[in-house]
């Protein structure tokens, strides 16, 4: 990667092999004004089309990344591609790629970036898991996308809303809760509604796949106004990146 202020790039700290590269942009370093302010890299937000191209620009070329990340049509479901064999702007909640060369990348603001590889360092992939998603087993999917025991791989949860600012209505334990009862941990009871962890939840959906080794997870996109978007917290806001790709030499 070529150089960039440390505090406008997240790097996740998990003991993936060196040639699996990853990363969580925050909004700090772009060109975006307004509630974008400053680098947003959503396309869909309202944003200026021009500096959303010119953000995304500034990664490619920062970054030295080894091809256009495969940006995805987010609908908050459970559908995965495959980023080495991607058509241009596919809709998905995750991505997964095989061999070097193709980015994986989703988009957040509030909603959990999960990042998956094997120890080996042969396959990565990328999830973007909102509570819908993350209820209805787009982790799951993601992981049968590898093709790969859960033993066998690694999970790094990035920015997120955090436990105490994530307020949710009786459906939203109720979805999980039905799936499986100890989820009801995830919930902490706030008047008539209830705090939420995405981070716990999460870390309980890799568990029962075999993903023991889990890193990350100690962010929240709603208090930290400065590095993050949150569109609880504002509502008309960008999008920040997480990003993981193979590099085609390997150390």
């Amino acid at each position: 990667m070529n150089s960039a202020p440390a505090y406008n790039w997240i790097i996740p700290d998990w003991p993936a092999p060196s040639w699996v590269r990853a990363i969580t942009t925050t909004r700090l370093g772009g060109v975006s004004q307004g509630p974008y302010t400053a680098m947003n890299l959503g396309d869909h937000v309202e944003d200026q089309p021009e500096a959303v191209a010119d953000n995304r620009q500034h990664l490619r070329d920062t970054l030295a990344l080894p091809a256009e990340p495969v940006w995805l049509r987010q609908v908050h479901g459970r559908g995965i591609v495959m980023a080495d064999q991607a058509a241009p702007n596919p809709e998905g909640d995750g991505a997964v790629s095989f061999s070097p060369g193709h980015v994986c990348a989703v988009l957040t603001a509030d909603c959990l970036p999960v990042l998956l590889c094997d120890r080996a360092g042969t396959r990565v992939g990328a999830v973007h898991a909102g509570w819908r998603g993350l209820a209805d087993g787009v982790i799951e999917a993601g992981i049968d996308a590898l093709e790969m025991p859960g033993s066998s791989l690694m999970a790094w949860l990035g920015p997120a809303i955090g436990p105490q600012a994530f307020e949710v209505g009786d459906e939203v334990r109720s979805a999980f809760v039905a799936h499986d009862p100890a989820a009801a941990t995830a919930f902490q009871p706030q008047r008539d509604r209830w705090h939420a962890n995405l981070y716990q939840l999460a870390r309980e959906r890799l568990a029962a796949r075999g993903i023991t080794e889990v890193y990350g997870g100690d962010y929240c996109t709603y208090t930290d106004h400065e590095r993050f978007y949150s569109y609880r917290r504002d509502g008309v806001t960008g999008r920040m990146a997480t990003l993981i790709w193979l590099e085609g030499t390997r150390d």
